[in-house]
């Protein structure tokens, strides 16, 4: 039952996440919104929705290892299984000018989580501060692209127009909104419940089944666009797409569920498992800021990378 359980969830998460994206893309374009705040700020939100909502049911049920780990899964998932298979199907290609800002605020996120693990429990109002931070780098970052012509202003509108075949109707793009978000919802649940027993059954911690299973169940929605703009050989908007969500993960998921209830800080979790996060991504700044391309090589390194860092959590 407890497979069921994970595998519904599975199935929910990716569902809910896809509808979600296209309900907000066709509300925003229906509203006139531009491509450039879509990509910005709709697009990496809503792809970031399920880790959300798993970590807030996983901290309101009393298991914040898995809130924990989901997000930190999550972040590492999403450059080593991501951008591994993305440039493995079509070698990714980037203008350095246009991923610099945002490459590094990934960075100095992931670092900034590091530093609250050392504290061993995210307060509330580190929540607060870091949701004033995401506000702050989307405020900045829309007001540069915009009216001063920032370089990352294109990857973000190509971002955007990766999703150009969604529903123009309102009603209809309002009915996907819905859906998705009740699909998250359940699929959330269902998901957490199912790990929880998983984890209970097999004398494994909640932190190894955040940081693994429920981890890549929640970084589906990107692992389907990534896979999706790389067959049609836009890779360099999977990166934007990681790039993005990384920063939201941090930022977004754990401050908002940290202002609902603070969240423990697996010591587990701080003293390995972060530092591979920020390792991981720190293999993007040489690779995108410097040669400005990951080969296919260096993506089946990035997967076989992923693989071994499963098996050794295991």
């Amino acid at each position: 039952m407890m497979y069921l359980m994970v595998l519904g969830g599975f199935v929910l998460l990716f569902g809910g996440g896809e509808w979600l994206v296209r309900g907000a893309v066709g509300v925003a374009r229906r509203l006139k919104i531009s491509p450039l705040l879509i990509g910005l700020t709709i697009v990496a939100f809503c792809t970031s929705a399920p880790e959300l909502l798993v970590s807030l049911e996983a901290a309101t049920q009393g298991q914040p290892d898995i809130s924990i780990g989901n997000v930190v899964g999550s972040n590492i998932a999403n450059v080593l299984l991501i951008l591994g298979a993305a440039s493995v199907i079509w070698p990714i290609t980037v203008d350095r000018h246009e991923i610099r800002r945002d490459l590094w605020v990934m960075l100095a996120s992931v670092s900034l989580l590091a530093g609250l693990g050392m504290t061993g429990q995210i307060e509330g109002w580190h929540g607060g501060l870091m949701v004033g931070l995401l506000i702050a780098y989307v405020w900045y970052s829309y007001w540069t692209e915009k009216y001063r012509g920032a370089p990352s202003a294109g990857l973000h509108e190509e971002e955007a127009d990766e999703f150009e075949g969604v529903t123009q109707r309102l009603w209809l793009a309002l009915v996907y909104l819905a859906l998705g978000l009740g699909a998250l919802i359940a699929g959330s649940k269902m998901l957490v419940s199912g790990a929880e027993e998983i984890a209970r059954s097999f004398g494994v911690s909640e932190a190894v089944i955040g940081l693994t299973m429920v981890a890549l169940g929640t970084s589906l929605p990107e692992l389907a666009t990534a896979l999706i703009a790389a067959a049609r050989k836009h890779s360099d908007v999977a990166v934007g797409a990681v790039v993005g969500s990384n920063i939201f993960n941090v930022l977004s998921i754990l401050g908002i569920t940290a202002l609902v209830k603070p969240i423990p800080f697996s010591a587990q979790i701080a003293s390995f498992d972060v530092w591979i996060m920020i390792g991981a991504s720190a293999l993007l700044v040489p690779l995108l800021m410097g040669r400005g391309r990951i080969g296919r090589l260096s993506g089946a390194l990035f997967l076989a990378g992923y693989a071994g860092y499963i098996l050794y959590v295991y």
